[in-house]
């Protein structure tokens, strides 16, 4: 039990340090707006949303924050529950990567990064990757762009702990929820 726990506290601490730590560099050495070409398909493009996971709109930014504190405590109850219950490690990490994207974005929020008021922040976004465009023939799609969301490391760490739950602890998930 106590591994899982260390695991899961070692997970959220360095996925929340690595966010800010990237967040910061790009706000310390770019531009609003600025975009860096690092590959054709890879962009730096530093911009700050008010709204949720890959810049999608939302009600105001309060409100966002306090139900991100919400999800986030009801989280940590669940991923407390889960040591406890000794889960699989590898579900225990996705859960932590969950809390710890959600606890990235809240700092963003609450430290108000973009405002300057408090509760009332912007949450920073800087990964880009314009991976084609939609040939113009494509009925709807014409000319944009795939994936064209700008987002960030606590973004990348909440989609991919979700996604891991569902590709490899699908049967585990309802399963588990047979037996409760």
């Amino acid at each position: 039990m106590k591994q899982r726990a260390v695991l899961s506290l070692l997970l959220i601490c360095g996925i929340v340090a690595a966010d800010q730590c990237i967040k910061h560099a790009v706000m310390d050495r770019m531009m609003l707006y600025e975009r860096i070409e690092v590959t054709s398909w890879f962009h730096l493009f530093y911009t700050q949303n008010q709204g949720m996971a890959f810049g999608m709109s939302f009600f105001g930014t309060w409100l966002l924050a306090l139900l991100r504190l919400c999800a986030v405590a009801g989280f940590g109850w669940y991923l407390v529950r889960c040591i406890r219950r000794r889960h699989p490690m590898g579900y225990i990490a996705c859960v932590a990567m969950i809390i710890a994207g959600a606890l990235g974005n809240i700092i963003d929020n609450v430290l108000g990064y973009g405002t300057g008021e408090w509760m009332n922040g912007h949450v920073t976004d800087m990964f880009y990757f314009p991976l084609f465009q939609w040939p113009d023939w494509m009925p709807l799609l014409a000319g944009r762009t795939f994936f064209g969301a700008v987002f960030n490391f606590a973004d990348a760490s909440i989609s991919c702990g979700a996604v891991a739950l569902l590709l490899f602890y699908y049967k585990f998930m309802t399963r588990s929820k047979e037996d409760a």
